[in-house]
């Protein structure tokens, strides 16, 4: 009997996890952290809903908190089998889920403090370090046998350093039936810096796809190029600062590497540039340390001169949380680079809280911003907003550029879903339900009869 079920990421951004059942074998593929309302985030990373010790293997397709963060929790509860993942994602992974531990620490005691109720963390830093013991690291294209009947193949995905898509081959010794299921975790786009495009796989049964961007159509990435300048020059002209809250994996790096360029090729001036995340700097050290995971321009522009594409100028990576603190005595115009991503916890919360009753500052949002999230409220058009449990009034320049997101659009996951073999069935995941559902009638309309967006909790049985 082969079974597929789905734990997160169904008909929600966050929280990614499916499990996959040959007899009496069961494969988690990622286990993804919920973000959002904060209630209701921390009730669902409590609850597994399923049997951490039945878990035989795990393939992560990448080190995003929303498909790796639950891992030490995995292992907390029982799990004691082997995490397979690419070799940069192993190493990721190290710094992504010490961090996530920390921060659950380090906010409790703030919050402890403070005498505000608060509930522990769910994992802690040495929880982190024992799950880290479990990962296995793999090539590209390189087959292993995950567990007795299912072998595996990672491709890349385009999407972050090391990210994978997974093609699973599946010999189940009962039926005598050979089974073939694809697993994209996070789509990459054509033609991004850093990265290579993603890689396609072959032919399958089934795909589980993400739908992030399901309904919605991404402006070219070349153009995000010019908005970064104009609007960076425009805060400088009326003295404000330009506030960046971007994922501490891929999105600062990226933009790290534009405002290279851009201040090489004296599109902007010189100005103070402050990459506010220990994480980011760890981050970049890894980046630097996998220079076969850079596509042609990124080589050519740095790599290929020795010169590294992430150091530059004015450019600081602030560590201690003292140099951190020091930024809010800046008074020019700068750049500050912040985690998280999505506003939800960590130094961004700072700066904004500094910055976001000042007319003069840009807050650029550059990625993804999940329901409920600050982010969102703010990408919205909320004008308050609460932070670190007080009300304040939105007055800066709020500014979205999505274009700069790694995440394939409607049509850049269209052609790519096009472009694999085989008469395959498909579930939608990683989206919200708008987004699963959109996209389910366009694949649909180009000629896919089986297309599922499944709920979480629900299992199918593949034949």
């Amino acid at each position: 009997m082969l079974k597929l079920q789905f734990f997160g990421a169904a008909r929600e951004v966050t929280g990614s996890k499916h499990i996959i059942t040959l007899n009496n074998k069961q494969i988690l593929l990622d286990c993804g952290m919920f973000q959002g309302r904060r209630k209701i985030a921390e009730e669902k990373n409590k609850n597994l809903q399923f049997d951490a010790k039945n878990i035989d293997a795990m393939i992560l397709s990448h080190a995003h908190i929303d498909h790796s963060g639950l891992i030490p929790f995995l292992v907390k509860n029982g799990f004691k089998g082997k995490i397979y993942a690419t070799e940069a994602t192993k190493d990721i992974a190290r710094y992504m889920l010490m961090d996530s531990a920390s921060i659950q620490e380090r906010e409790y005691e703030y919050l402890i403090k403070k005498n505000k109720k608060c509930t522990p963390p769910i994992y802690t830093t040495e929880d982190a370090e024992r799950a880290l013991t479990h990962f296995v690291g793999m090539e590209y294209r390189k087959p292993f046998e995950v567990v007795e009947g299912i072998t595996a193949t990672l491709y890349d995905a385009g999407h972050i350093l090391g990210s994978a898509i997974t093609h699973l081959t599946i010999d189940d010794k009962e039926t005598k039936k050979i089974t073939k299921i694809g697993f994209t975790g996070d789509l990459g786009r054509k033609g991004l810096p850093l990265l290579h495009d993603p890689q396609m796989i072959p032919a399958v049964d089934y795909l589980i796809s993400e739908s992030t961007y399901g309904n919605r159509l991404h402006a070219p990435f070349i153009d995000m190029k010019g908005m970064l300048a104009e609007k960076i020059l425009a805060t400088i002209a009326r003295g404000g600062k330009i506030i960046i809250p971007a994922f501490a994996l891929e999105r600062s790096q990226e933009i790290i590497y534009m405002l290279h360029l851009l201040t090489d090729q004296k599109k902007i001036p010189e100005l103070p540039i402050f990459v506010d995340s220990p994480l980011s700097g760890n981050l970049t050290e890894v980046f630097r340390n996998h220079p076969e995971c850079m596509d042609k321009e990124t080589h050519d522009e740095f790599l290929k001169n020795r010169e590294n594409p992430f150091g530059f100028g004015k450019l600081k990576y602030t560590a201690s949380a003292e140099e951190s603190k020091k930024l809010n005595d800046i008074k020019v115009p700068c750049i500050i680079i912040s985690a998280s991503g999505m506003c939800e916890y960590g130094r961004i919360l700072h700066h904004l809280k500094n910055n976001i009753e000042d007319p003069r500052t840009a807050v650029l949002i550059v990625g993804y911003q999940a329901e409920n999230t600050l982010g969102r409220k703010l990408q919205d058009g909320m004008k308050q907003v609460s932070i670190f449990g007080e009300d304040y009034n939105v007055k800066a320049e709020i500014v979205t550029m999505d274009g700069f997101s790694a995440h394939a659009d409607r049509d850049e996951l269209l052609e790519y879903i096009k472009q694999i073999p085989g008469d395959k069935s498909i579930f939608l995941v990683h989206g919200e339900e708008s987004q699963g559902l959109t996209f389910a009638e366009v694949l649909k309309q180009n000629g896919f009869k089986n297309v599922i967006v499944p709920a979480s909790g629900e299992e199918y049985l593949l034949k």
